[in-house]
């Protein structure tokens, strides 16, 4: 089924045959500033009297919305009208009604028809509610109505909200806050069995080109009761086929499947930013008889990252990398933190790559989904990164785990993604000089993404007071002449930045000592923030108060001269790569490469030929030593 103009919001896991409609559009909408909504009956459907119409899925802070509002709002209501979507044959087969929601901020509770389906917590991850059983217990056929309850407190600063300020206007490096529906919203229709996402568990290994296999463990969901499948999946490249594979499923729903990725001539085609090569993949679930239950195409690209070789070299497929990276965080004048359109996401990559970047740290922010596929097909490293709170305690703690760990499931699967980054700037952590809990909770971080994967490297602490760190990163907003000090050496590198030491100091209190931050030796060096430029306005230039950058330019040319004597004065140093602050100007920060519309301040095709000059000052510079 189609979904009118709107594409499918999932294009990296898409089933074929997709039964499905979008959900964006208008939702009736209503402010609950005094929390009466649940006792005056909200939740069956009727809300109150100052119901509004907003458009999905643009928060009421934006003007996209149709609402924008810019005042503090705890709770708030949306109601839509549902209708059965399934086939008749789908409904013999047992399919599943999902609701599908790629991010609501923060916790959402859910009815259909007065019946509760399902609740959320977590502001930057998707999640489904499943209204079948809700929609089985309606003995009406007329539509019905889908309500949610949606709590994002303003002020609450355990919450993770990345650059989402909790005060009254935007200042500084802080901007409009973001609450409930911001991501897609979607129904489909899901087999009563079936293959789960990285979300459910499901894990693809692309980093193994030595034995040219791709490694998957595949998680089913659903009913397993009694049902013993086999899963296939089947590789292939520009339309021909590569590997197939077939294995059992075990009772936990669970198979290991091996699959060749070798090419018949032997060579395996390799993912990087030049030669973003993908495999399609075919997954498909088989029942006890033989008959294919489910199906679903994604894409894989086979890659390896070494961090390890005591060189201060990042490796990509066995060879030194320089990420000449941007940061990006992911807003826009009229939609805040949701992109207008998915095409809004290619667009800024495009953006990025014209001015010779091959990568960005996406900063505080878990961007849609959409974005890593069209880094993937592109080919553009990503950083993934979560949005930080502002409060450390038990609370804070328990939020952040569950948020990030989801983080890390979903994405887990695409090659662009190639570092994690769960802390910037100590954001949460506010005295990890003296805080063994504090830094436990840091480890703690590290060990939980390793676990889940060991394939690519943590970045603990993004810019200053790592405590356990497989990157040596730091942020140096100093002019040229500082910033290629500071990359010069080790012993610069580790000079204190924003009066910030780089790696925590032990702590020698007998009763609850710590040993200090450690990263490992000849880890990679590299300067994750810098730069941050801005051009003076001309005289009479209309600006706004409170507009500004780290660092003044008095006109492009001025900006251009900048540029070339930051980059170069860090290529020519002890680092593999650095990320530019930043691609766009953001609200009162206008220190971007392009303005917060997407216009460039400079031609996007001389800066890149900074870049490329850098680049290859980098290789220049390593080829003795790796």
């Amino acid at each position: 089924m189609s979904a009118d103009a709107h594409p499918y919001p999932r294009p990296d896991w898409v089933r074929p045959g997709l039964n499905w409609q979008s959900l964006n559009g208008k939702w009736d909408f209503y402010f609950d500033d005094q929390n009466i909504g649940l006792k005056e009956g909200c939740n069956s459907g009727a809300l109150g009297p100052a119901e509004k119409q907003i458009k999905v899925p643009f928060a009421f802070q934006t003007a996209a919305s149709g609402i924008n509002d810019r005042g503090a709002h705890e709770v708030i209501w949306y109601r839509h009208g549902i209708s059965d979507i399934r086939t008749k044959e789908e409904i013999t087969k047992g399919h599943r009604l999902i609701a599908r929601f790629n991010a609501v901020d923060y916790e959402v509770d859910g009815w259909l028809g007065g019946h509760f389906v399902g609740s959320h917590r977590g502001g930057h991850v998707g999640f489904d509610l499943d209204l079948t059983d809700a929609l089985n217990a309606q003995t009406s056929k007329n539509e019905v109505q889908l309500v949610l309850r949606v709590r994002d407190s303003p002020h609450d600063l355990t919450q993770p909200r990345g650059k989402q300020y909790w005060e009254p206007q935007p200042k500084s490096i802080w901007y409009t806050p973001t609450s409930g529906i911001w991501q897609s919203v979607w129904l489909e229709s899901v087999p009563l069995l079936r293959i789960g996402d990285g979300s459910s568990g499901t894990i693809i290994r692309s980093n193994d080109i030595e034995s040219q296999k791709l490694h998957c463990k595949i998680q089913l969901q659903g009913n397993l009761v009694g049902t013993y499948t086999s899963v296939e999946i089947e590789s292939s490249l520009d339309g021909k086929t590569i590997g197939k594979t077939k294995s059992d499923v075990s009772k936990l729903g669970v198979v290991n499947v091996q699959v060749p990725m070798a090419k018949p001539d032997g060579e395996l085609a390799l993912w990087s930013p030049e030669t973003p090569h993908l495999y399609d993949l075919s997954i498909k679930l088989y029942d006890s008889a033989g008959d294919c239950i489910d199906s679903v195409i994604t894409t894989t690209g086979m890659r390896s990252l070494n961090w390890t070789n005591g060189n201060q070299a990042f490796l990509l497929n066995g060879k030194p990398y320089f990420q000449a990276l941007v940061l990006d965080q992911g807003y826009w004048p009229e939609t805040g933190l949701t992109p207008p359109s998915q095409e809004s996401l290619r667009k800024d990559i495009e953006l990025s790559k014209a001015m010779g970047f091959n990568g960005c740290r996406k900063h505080q922010k878990v961007e849609d989904p959409v974005f890593l596929f069209w880094a993937d097909k592109l080919g553009y490293l990503v950083w993934g990164e979560m949005a930080n709170a502002y409060k450390f305690d038990d609370v804070y703690v328990e939020r952040f785990n569950q948020e990030w760990m989801e983080a890390v499931r979903r994405d887990i699967n695409h090659p662009c993604v190639v570092t994690w980054t769960p802390g910037n700037e100590s954001w949460g952590y506010t005295d990890l000089t003296n805080s063994v809990i504090q830094r436990n909770h840091l480890r703690s971080l590290y060990y939980m993404t390793k676990t889940l994967d060991p394939t690519r490297p943590i970045n603990d602490n993004c810019g200053w007071e790592s405590v356990l760190t497989d990157l040596f990163t730091f942020h140096d907003y100093g002019d040229a002449s500082v910033l290629t000090k500071s990359c010069a050496s080790i012993e610069g590198a580790l000079g204190k930045k924003s009066d910030r030491v780089m790696f925590v100091p032990a702590i020698e209190d007998s009763s609850n000592p710590d040993e200090g931050g450690k990263v490992r030796d000849g880890a990679p060096v590299i300067c994750t923030e810098f730069g941050g430029i801005n051009i003076a306005p001309k005289e009479g230039e209309a600006t706004k108060e409170g507009d500004w950058g780290y660092i003044t330019a008095t006109d492009p040319d001025e900006l251009f001269g900048m540029l070339e004597n930051l980059f170069m004065g860090i290529a020519k140093g002890i680092t593999c790569g650095f990320v530019y602050t930043q691609l766009t100007d953001i609200e009162q920060e206008v220190n971007g490469l392009y303005t917060f519309n997407r216009v460039p301040k400079l031609d996007p095709a001389k800066v890149k030929l900074i870049v490329e000059k850098a680049t290859e000052t980098y290789y220049n510079r390593c080829k003795t030593k790796v």
